[in-house]
C-alpha cells in the first residue's frame, strides 16, 4: 500500500495536482493504523492508503482539506483520548480529541504537496533572458512561449504571466493572460505603451476590473535599468504580490464543495469526539434536534438517558 500511495503521489505531482501526504509517525496502542502507514488525500476528497479508521480518517481528510485550501505549512496532527495526555506543546502541533472504544493516541505528519508556481515569459528580449536565469532561484518553474505558443498556453490559479514582446504582439498575449486564472500578469514597456495597450483591451470589450489586474509597467521602481536590474524589479513585484495574496486570500488549491462538506461535522455527545456529518452513519434525533455518533455503542447510550449526556460539559477542542 505505502508503495502504492509513493506512485500516485508521483503521478500527481507530474500532472501538478495538489494532495496531502499523511504518516503516522508515532502511535500508542491499542490504534489501528502503525507507525509508517500512509495516506494521500487529494484535493477532492479522496483518500488511497491507510491512516486509521472511522475515528481518525474523518478528522484527517477534513484537515489535509482545510491545509490545502489555506496553502499552509506542514504540521504534526495528534489523535486520542483526551484523558491519554493529549497536550503536547511547541508550534506545528494540533490536537484533536478521538474518543473510541479502542483509545490510543496517534501522531500523523501531515505535509502538503502544492504545484510549484510557473512563471510564463512571452517575447524573446533581454529581460526576458534574464528572468529565465533568476526566476528558478526562487522556486518558479519557467516557461518561455513565442507567438505561436500563445493558442495553446494554459495558466493556471498558481501561474504569473510576464509580456515582453516589445510591441510586436503585447495586446494579443496581455489579452489571453488576463482572461486566464493567473495570478499576476505584467507587462514590460513604457508608461505611454502600457497606456496604449489598456485601451486596446477596453476596445477589445474586457472590463475595467479585468484591465486592472495588468501590471505595466511591470516591477517595483527600484530605478532599474539594466535587463538584469529589470528582471530583479519584477521578481521583487512577484514575490510581494504573492506574498500579499497569501496573507490575504485562501490559495484555492482544494475543491471549496469538498472544503465545506469536509468543514461541517458535530461533537459525539457521550463521548466528545469530532464527527464528521455528512459520514455519520449514527445519529438519531432528540426534541427535534439531530445529534452524530462516532460509533453504535455512543448511540446506544445516548439514546438509553439522553438528558444524562445533554448537560453543560467541557470538551476538550483542537489547539491551533
Amino acid at each position: 500500500m505505502p508503495e502504492n500511495v509513493l506512485k500516485l503521489a508521483q503521478r500527481l505531482e507530474q500532472a501538478r495536482k495538489p494532495f496531502v501526504l499523511a504518516t503516522v509517525v508515532w502511535c500508542e496502542r491499542p490504534t489501528s493504523a502503525k507507525p509508517g502507514a500512509r495516506a494521500l488525500i487529494q484535493a477532492d476528497g479522496s483518500i488511497s492508503g491507510w491512516i486509521g479508521g472511522s475515528c481518525a480518517q474523518p478528522v484527517v481528510v477534513r484537515e489535509a482539506l482545510r491545509l490545502l485550501h489555506e496553502g499552509g505549512d506542514p504540521y504534526l496532527l495528534r489523535l486520542g483520548a483526551p484523558e491519554a495526555g493529549l497536550t503536547r506543546t511547541g508550534s506545528g502541533v494540533r490536537v484533536f480529541p478521538m474518543t473510541c472504544s479502542s483509545g490510543g493516541i496517534l501522531d500523523i505528519y501531515m505535509e502538503p504537496h502544492l504545484p510549484p508556481p510557473r512563471l510564463f515569459l512571452i517575447g524573446a528580449s533581454p529581460v526576458v533572458a534574464a528572468l529565465a536565469r533568476l526566476a528558478p532561484v526562487l522556486d518558479f518553474g519557467v516557461v518561455q512561449i513565442d507567438e505561436g505558443g500563445l493558442v495553446s498556453m494554459q495558466p493556471d490559479e498558481r501561474s504569473a504571466v510576464l509580456v515582453a514582446t516589445h510591441g510586436e504582439y503585447d495586446e494579443e498575449a496581455v489579452a489571453r493572460a488576463l482572461r486566464s486564472p493567473a495570478w499576476y500578469v505584467g507587462m514590460v514597456g513604457s508608461r505611454r505603451r502600457a497606456e496604449a495597450c489598456r485601451q486596446y483591451l477596453r476596445e477589445a470589450g474586457l472590463e475595467e476590473h479585468v484591465i486592472a489586474r495588468l501590471r505595466a509597467p511591470a516591477g517595483l521602481d527600484l530605478g532599474a535599468v539594466t535587463p538584469e536590474e529589470i528582471a530583479a524589479s519584477i521578481l521583487a513585484e512577484l514575490v510581494q504580490v504573492r506574498r500579499r495574496q497569501s496573507a490575504q486570500v485562501p490559495a484555492a488549491a482544494a475543491s471549496p464543495t469538498a472544503v465545506e462538506a469536509a468543514s461541517a461535522t458535530a461533537i459525539d455527545p457521550v463521548c466528545g469526539m469530532i464527527v464528521e456529518v455528512a459520514a455519520a452513519r449514527q445519529r438519531s434525533t432528540y426534541q427535534g434536534q439531530t445529534f452524530y455518533f462516532c460509533c453504535p455503542a455512543c448511540r446506544r447510550l445516548f439514546e438509553s438517558d439522553p438528558q444524562r449526556y445533554l448537560a453543560p460539559k467541557a470538551h476538550a477542542t483542537h489547539e491551533r
